[in-house]
């Protein structure tokens, strides 16, 4: 944890827990070298130092070096996820994100918190699963207590197309698109012993990806029916005033109540009304490659947050708080009345007021960093590594160029926003 030097120097240790990917960590490190500087607050100095975290054998009581750990591994990877909760209990590390809610609030409990909160949530049912496990215990217990079901008549009380999808899954992992009767039995019969939600499709307007990470919600124009790299648009404006404000609104409040602190939520627009559809997301796409023109907003939120939850040591906040947001729920307020008492509750959670002033105050150019960094050979060789770790060779030259030209476009966007008055 950290440590306090005679001239009353703290040093916060920021550790990151990573997968395979090269691309956000290594720009996230460029940033710190060329940005980071002690901060001062009150009496002390906060310095900081960021680290890949090593995965090994831990005994249960062993101290940590870590103040805070960026996730993106835990949610896969049970033994990281074992060791992340040990140290929040034990040490009192700050957690980005929270793998106990993320582990007990799966997708199916998302929606059922979700729809108590008013949200519009798309018919959803939770199927029994095809198969059980091959026991006598449980033939016996099937053959006693469960019921036997129309399938085709739900999906037809629901209408097509609808989804079918595991109510714990991510990554589109068994995500069925159907059509018709015959898509819903081969899906159904293909999905074994998985326990499946047939959720009611939304022919959208504007299919809308939020990131959230802490109190800052950024709102994307996105389509899946897209490649990986060409699915978030460079898109301004899509959304009316009152759309975009919902979008990032509902973002930070599924964040908020569900403690989840860097997390992503799909959402439909149809007809002026947003449906929210995906929103537990523990490893929150943020890949170069991805998000390309909006990487540089993820990186910079990263580090911001996690600087804000460095220094002021912010408490970390395991469990939830439900009953505030349900005594509003059960009111008899309208949504929109509920939408502003939520988001009330959230950006306290948040502390974002808080937040934004340290932002400003305290992370002077950040921003100034962020667009010398991505001007820098040191990004392009980052950029270059990450094209041809994800792309066959015939294809390095034409997306090292369409990535370039993306960053040389988000940086001459940003500098004119800067200079105008």
């Amino acid at each position: 944890m950290s440590k306090v030097a005679k001239n009353n120097v703290v040093t916060k240790k920021i550790g990151l827990l990573l997968g395979d990917e090269e691309d956000w960590p290594s720009t996230l490190e460029a940033l710190a070298r060329r940005f980071l500087k002690p901060i001062r607050r009150g009496r002390k100095h906060y310095a900081f130092a960021l680290e890949r975290v090593r995965i090994h054998p831990f005994r249960l009581d062993a101290p940590t070096s870590y103040d805070l750990v960026i996730d993106r591994l835990a949610w896969w990877h049970t033994n990281p996820r074992e060791w992340l909760k040990k140290a929040a209990m034990v040490n009192g590390t700050y957690l980005i994100n929270n793998p106990f809610t993320f582990q007990s609030m799966e997708k199916h409990t998302a929606y059922c918190v979700m729809i108590r909160l008013g949200l519009h949530i798309p018919e959803t049912w939770l199927i029994p699963p095809k198969e059980g496990p091959p026991s006598e215990k449980y033939r016996r217990t099937a053959e006693r207590y469960h019921d036997l079901f129309d399938l085709p008549a739900i999906a037809a009380g629901i209408g097509y197309p609808l989804f079918m999808k595991p109510f714990d899954g991510g990554g589109w992992r068994g995500v069925s698109f159907i059509r018709d009767v015959h898509d819903l039995m081969s899906s159904y019969d293909a999905s074994g012993t998985m326990i499946m939600h047939l959720q009611k499709g939304i022919d959208f307007d504007v299919f809308v990806r939020s990131l959230g990470i802490g109190p800052q919600v950024i709102s994307l124009q996105y389509d899946p029916t897209q490649p990986l790299h060409a699915r978030y648009r460079v898109a301004h404006d899509f959304l009316d005033a009152r759309s975009g404000r919902e979008a990032r609104a509902i973002t930070k409040i599924i964040n908020a109540v569900f403690r989840w602190e860097f997390n992503s939520c799909e959402a439909l627009l149809k007809g002026g009304t947003l449906w929210p559809i995906d929103f537990a997301n523990a490893c929150p796409d943020i890949a170069l490659t991805s998000l390309h023109y909006y990487f540089p907003w993820a990186i910079k939120s990263l580090l911001a947050w996690s600087l804000f939850c460095a220094v002021t040591e912010r408490e970390p906040r395991v469990t939830m708080d439900l009953e505030k947001y349900f005594k509003v729920a059960d009111s008899d307020r309208s949504y929109e009345e509920k939408l502003d008492a939520y988001e009330r509750m959230a950006d306290k959670y948040f502390d974002t007021e808080r937040f934004e002033a340290f932002r400003a105050k305290e992370l002077q150019g950040l921003d100034e960093a962020m667009w010398e960094l991505v001007a820098s050979p040191e990004f392009a060789r980052i950029l270059e590594n990450t094209v041809q770790s994800t792309f066959p060779p015939h294809e390095h030259e034409h997306f090292t160029a369409h990535y370039k030209g993306l960053m040389q476009h988000w940086l001459e966007a940003e500098r004119v926003q800067a200079a105008a008055p």
